[in-house]
């Protein structure tokens, strides 16, 4: 059943040389890794804009409206976006395996600094699915308000939906997930050219800052994110330009999944990186500009982009609620950036060692399974901690990308001094100037912000560099450990073994091991049940001489129901009676017709093989018998009546006595 329902949600499985017509072209490219920087144009504005109208509401100190700013910080981040994009189209080709930030430090920058790098991508990766899938929720109910109070269950069913779509494949997902992306890109250019139209014609609203419900809108903006009244000072600016730099949040996500594209793989995925620059420069360009022109008093329940939008559409414009509904399906499939990137960058850091190697493993569809999954719970943990608030998890948000991409800049400094490729000097300054750049604008974001949430980054990402270089150090000593000494030389001797099989009374199951145990061919064999008391004891002991079992039978009493630790114990004793190399230890368990059975029975022979997993040069084989999905005949109902399978009727666990328990041996009758 299980297996059938994983077809069914997932496809069937892939071949691994399939692996190149999973890639994907430009188009798809374009939709998979540039959904969380498109979409971050729905609510850049809106950020600057609550920055500076709670500095100083909607009139600066010199009478000039506070919604002139926009346009300078607008500047800025394009300038910013052109330096930070043409430094990831150089890597794209310095680098064309992937790993993006975490690989051009690793390559110039030495091991901690790239640590630095991946943890901060990769918590920023689980706050943008976070972040993105909880902004688009909001749409939502914004739309329809009574589903507020199922916040929380709609990002998670939301979750659920991108999980599924991402274990499906890449190429797959991002067909279907393609569409909503365009469908935005296509809703935001004519909202740009009809408003643009609108400015021209002299048509264009432009909201009153008197009006009673935008007072009370500037006053709550004001309470919540002062107290910086009186006026824009340079501090102020610099947050507000750095609220807006968030929209160049997932800039870095192409880089990362180079071997995702169609070949030549770098070619194409620097052209679908100029492509996502181009469309996120000039929209949020144009839509910071629009709003200036307008005059947007911001509002907390409503993006910036839906106020102009109601205003520039018409509330009841069908392409209003194209733009809502575009909108909303973008915000959410931002996520999908982060599910593209996570698993592929946590497949990289496990190849190298920081991370459990499970991550580089691809799943059913030649994805990184267990990377999706992981960032699937971790987001799904911050959806439920923080209740699906948007503003509860933004201030988490920025902290990681903008320090991901100030290690990047500064590793491709590095790289071009070393390289010295044609234009090197050029690159160079473009690269150090993003560098600069970026670690301004990260500062501002960390000190802006620390107060509210993101010295939980800054607490985190640390925390996660110690325990990336404890995986490290845990791989080296196992390998140490496994190593094989230069002057190591074969036995000659062939190591000797005793087998003990462990039975609770005569059944198939416990004969069909002795028969096992018999094949061995080991010079010392024994059999050895637990009696919880002697009627158990005598009756397994009546059992074992009437049907005359070939091997020895050591009983050992156990008042105290004890079972794991005695059988250890015994264990320890037999090493020091026989001093053979090894010790094979026998248990008979049947395996019953359906899953659902197992309820019936408790866990014994588990509980054992996991307790002498760790046991010294014990060796531990399980011997299967098939319960038939029938009755089954007399002989086998009077075979199973002279005692249950090993463990069946034993009870719960006790502490162990102090005295040694007896043990009768019951010698083999020789007729």
């Amino acid at each position: 059943m299980a297996s059938s329902l994983k077809r069914a949600l997932i496809g069937r499985p892939l071949a691994s040389d399939e692996a190149d017509h999973q890639r994907i072209p430009k188009t798809i490219g374009l939709a998979v890794f540039s959904s969380d920087a498109i979409s971050s144009t729905a609510y850049a504005t809106g950020e600057v804009l609550l920055v500076l109208v709670g500095a100083a509401g909607m009139v600066q100190a010199n009478g000039r409206p506070t919604t002139d700013l926009l346009k300078p910080i607008a500047v800025l981040v394009v300038i910013l976006l052109a330096l930070v994009a043409n430094s990831y189209r150089e890597t794209i080709h310095a680098y064309p395996d992937g790993g993006g930030a975490y690989v051009v430090a690793r390559e110039n920058l030495g091991v901690t600094p790239s640590l630095v790098a991946g943890a901060s991508l990769l918590v920023d990766y689980v706050l943008t699915v976070a972040v993105s899938i909880a902004a688009g929720v909001l749409a939502l109910y914004s739309l329809f308000p009574g589903l507020q109070r199922y916040r929380v269950e709609l990002c998670l069913l939301f979750l659920v939906i991108l999980t599924v779509g991402n274990l499906r494949g890449v190429k797959e997902s991002g067909r279907v997930f393609s569409v909503p992306t365009y469908l935005y890109i296509v809703i935001v250019v004519v909202f740009i050219g009809w408003a643009v139209v609108q400015h021209v014609t002299g048509t264009l609203h432009v909201f009153d800052p008197t009006a009673r419900e935008a007072v009370r809108s500037i006053k709550s903006i004001q309470e919540a994110h002062g107290p910086y009244i009186g006026g824009v000072s340079a501090y102020i600016f610099a947050r507000a330009f750095a609220s807006g730099a968030v929209a160049l949040s997932g800039v870095e996500a192409i880089s990362n999944g180079i071997p995702a594209f169609r070949k030549p793989t770098s070619k194409n995925a620097a052209i679908t990186l100029g492509w996502m620059a181009v469309i996120l420069g000039s929209t949020f360009f144009m839509i910071s500009i629009i709003a200036s022109w307008m005059r947007v008093v911001p509002d907390e329940s409503k993006s910036a982009l839906a106020l102009m939008g109601a205003e520039v559409f018409g509330q009841h414009n069908p392409l209003y609620w194209i733009l809502q509904f575009a909108t909303l399906t973008i915000l959410v499939l931002a996520a999908n950036t982060a599910f593209a990137d996570f698993p592929r960058l946590s497949a990289i850091i496990g190849k190298d060692g920081y991370m459990p190697r499970q991550f580089a493993n691809r799943g059913d569809r030649l994805v990184f399974s267990n990377g999706i999954l992981i960032l699937a719970g971790a987001a799904a943990t911050l959806l439920i901690v923080f209740n699906g608030d948007v503003s509860l998890l933004i201030p988490l948000y920025a902290v990681g990308v903008f320090t991901s991409f100030t290690i990047s800049q500064t590793g491709m400094v590095r790289h071009h001094f070393k390289e010295r490729q044609k234009r090197w000097k050029i690159s160079a300054v473009n690269s150090t100037l993003g560098a600069i750049a970026t670690f301004i604008v990260a500062a501002v974001v960390i000190v802006s912000k620390f107060a509210i949430g993101a010295w939980i980054i800054v607490v985190l990402i640390p925390c996660i560099v110690v325990a990336f270089k404890g995986v490290k150090r845990h791989y080296n000593r196992v390998a140490r450990s496994l190593r094989v000494p230069a002057d190591f030389t074969a036995p000659d001797s062939v190591p000797r073994h005793g087998v003990v099989v462990l039975v609770g009374g005569v059944n198939q199951s416990s004969l069909g091991a002795i028969r096992y145990a018999r094949s061995v061919g080991s010079e010392d064999v024994v059999a050895v049940t637990v009696a919880i008391d002697e009627d158990e004891a005598a009756r397994v002991r009546e059992a074992w001489q009437r049907f005359g079992v070939s091997i020895p039978l050591e009983i050992i009493e156990s008042p105290f129901r004890d079972l794991t630790h005695t059988v250890v114990d015994y264990l320890d004793e037999l090493d020091r009676r026989w001093n053979h190399d090894y010790l094979t230890v026998v248990i008979p368990e049947f395996v019953l017709p359906h899953w659902w059975q197992g309820i019936f029975h408790n866990q014994s022979a588990l509980a054992l093989k996991l307790a002498l997993k760790f046991r010294k040069d014990t060796v531990v084989v399980n011997v299967p018998f098939l319960l038939p999905d029938t009755d089954g005949d007399a002989r086998t109902e009077a075979a199973t009546a002279m005692g249950i399978s090993f463990g069946e009727e034993h009870l719960p666990s006790a502490e162990p006595s102090e005295d040694r328990p007896t043990i009768e041996r019951v010698e083999p009758r020789h007729d």
